[in-house]
Formats: structure tokens, C-alpha cells, sequence
């Protein structure tokens, strides 16, 4: 092997891995937990008497059955568990890492927001309130 060639494999190795890492460090949450409202006291939160009516109003028209950007649905508790076309979007026990209330709290890429601020349907953020509950609700298992 000539030492061109070595040097042209090595370099393309390389960059390979910092292409790779670069990914990884993307998928890492860089969100500001702390700016998060605090789960609600509420408990024995379901997906079906707390969760699914907000997500109906608020959600489904984006995330639902007729239309899935993302190939996420909020229609069902299987295909809010099931999560997109980029994984999962909530992790049971765990809301303060979940995509999902990242993404409707509005902290992390202004481009995952939910809802988007100027769209087109003029849904309003949802309230800290309603964070809160979405939190219990993960927290407490996302039943």
C-alpha cells in the first residue's frame, strides 16, 4: 500500500468518526431542564382522562391519523409510546428527558417546537399547567 493511500484512508476514517460523533453529540439534549414547569401533583394521570383530550386540541391535527409529520401520532397511548421517525418522544419515568415535553415547553431548536409559534391553525402553546400534567403523566409511568 502506498503511503498516499494509507494517508487518504486514515483522513477518510477519521473524518467518518468526527461525522459520527458530531451525530451523537447532536442527538444529546442540550435543553435547559431547569426551565421546565414542575410536574403536576396530580395522580393517577392516564394518557386517556388527562393526556388525549389536550393532545386532541392541540396535537392531533399534525400528529394524528390523516396527517403524521414525522411519522408521530398523539392519537393513541401505542403510538405516543411508539414515538416518529426519530425515535421515541417520551421516556416513561423520566419526563424531564423527554423529547416531547421539551418540545411543547419550548426550550431546546426553535425547529422542534409544538406547536410551531406561527402556524397556520393558530394553536397556542400549550400552558405550564398543561406541561405539568404531560410531566406527571410520564413520570408516573405514561399509562
Amino acid at each position: 500500500m502506498t503511503k498516499r493511500l494509507l494517508i487518504v484512508l486514515v483522513a477518510t476514517a477519521m473524518g467518518g468518526l468526527l461525522l459520527t460523533s458530531v451525530a451523537a453529540e447532536k442527538g444529546k439534549s442540550s435543553v435547559d431542564v431547569s426551565k421546565l414547569p414542575p410536574p403536576a401533583d396530580k395522580s393517577g394521570v392516564t394518557y386517556e382522562t388527562d393526556i388525549k383530550p389536550m393532545f386532541e386540541k392541540s396535537c392531533v391535527g399534525c400528529h394524528g391519523a390523516k396527517k403524521a409529520k414525522g411519522k408521530l401520532r398523539l392519537d393513541s397511548l401505542p403510538a405516543v409510546l411508539k414515538g416518529g421517525e426519530d425515535g421515541k418522544v417520551i421516556e416513561a419515568g423520566k419526563s424531564a428527558d423527554s423529547v416531547l415535553v421539551q418540545n411543547v415547553a419550548h426550550l431546546g431548536d426553535p425547529d422542534d417546537y409544538m406547536p410551531p409559534p406561527k402556524n397556520k391553525d393558530g394553536i397556542t402553546p400549550l400552558t405550564p399547567e398543561q406541561i405539568g400534567l404531560i410531566r406527571a403523566w410520564i413520570d408516573q409511568g405514561a399509562h
